[in-house]
């Protein structure tokens, strides 16, 4: 090789100069670099090919996820039975007075002995002491000082304690029960805007009813608080439904005898993940 061409020619050519560079080891260093760089290109290509066909396949079996919303009636919450009132006692027996030995008086009048009758002769002083005196001939006890027992007056009935009601303990069942503004119908659209819908099937849920009961309490002002999920479908269902249901307004609160009452609520969501 030349000198004034050293400095310019690559290292292979100063290496194999004077040697066979058609085929062998010069060939294989010199299209190092470029063989190099297409193993990177060929290997990013098929990773992107690969990673673009599990998103369509992904995206071909991803199911659709729709919502239902159902208030759940508390009916194995027993209320506390009402004890039927004893019944009122028997009025007390009426008491009859004592009868007190009556003797007629007869006003004096001078008639013959034969003429006078038995029941109107005139009675001796004597006799007379332990007696009344009447129009009438009586039999009965001698008058001693009875004196009658007085006569109660009444209706005979007695009331039972009215029981006053406690209205600041937890009410299950209601007059009125709380509502959402707006009612059943804002409370579904709330959730349906507010809920991850798709997380279910994000999770990895087939195709399925996943229901979750969520139970809250309604406070006197309509307050939400005591936020719980009664049971658990998975799939992160449970707390998306308790997370959604903190964050939401206040409700409308529950009514008993036409005063506001703290009411537990139970609402059931169910997350419907279908094939299409």
């Amino acid at each position: 090789m030349e000198t004034n061409k050293i400095l310019t020619a690559d290292i292979l050519d100063i290496i194999f100069e004077g040697k066979h560079k058609d085929y062998g080891a010069y060939q294989l260093r010199k299209t190092y670099n470029k063989r190099i760089t297409y193993a990177l290109i060929g290997t990013v290509i098929i990773c992107l090919l690969l990673l673009l066909s599990s998103f369509i396949s992904g995206a071909a079996k991803k199911g659709k996820t729709e919502i239902m919303v159902q208030d759940m009636e508390l009916q194995d919450i027993k209320q506390d039975e009402k004890k039927p009132e004893p019944p009122p006692p028997p009025p007390p027996p009426k008491q009859e007075p004592p009868k007190v030995e009556i003797t007629k008086f007869t006003p004096p009048k001078i008639v013959k002995d034969e003429e006078v009758k038995e029941d109107e002769e005139i009675k001796e002083v004597e006799k007379l002491e332990d007696t009344k005196i009447g129009t009438i001939n009586q039999e009965g006890t001698k008058d001693e000082g009875i004196v009658a027992p007085p006569v109660e007056t009444g209706t005979g009935v007695v009331e039972a304690p009215k029981v006053e009601e406690d209205y600041d303990k937890v009410f299950t069942v209601v007059q009125i029960p709380a509502e959402f503004p707006g009612g059943l119908q804002g409370w579904t659209r709330y959730l349906e805007r507010n809920l991850n819908r798709d997380l279910p099937v994000e999770n990895g849920a087939p195709p399925g009813k996943y229901t979750v009961i969520v139970s809250f309490i309604v406070d006197k002002n309509g307050g939400i608080s005591d936020v719980k999920a009664d049971n658990d479908p998975g799939y992160g269902t449970s707390e998306e439904a308790v997370r959604v249901v903190k964050k939401g307004p206040a409700w409308k609160p529950a009514v008993q005898n036409g005063r506001n009452v703290i009411y537990r609520h139970k609402q059931s969501i169910t997350f419907v993940v279908s094939e299409d």
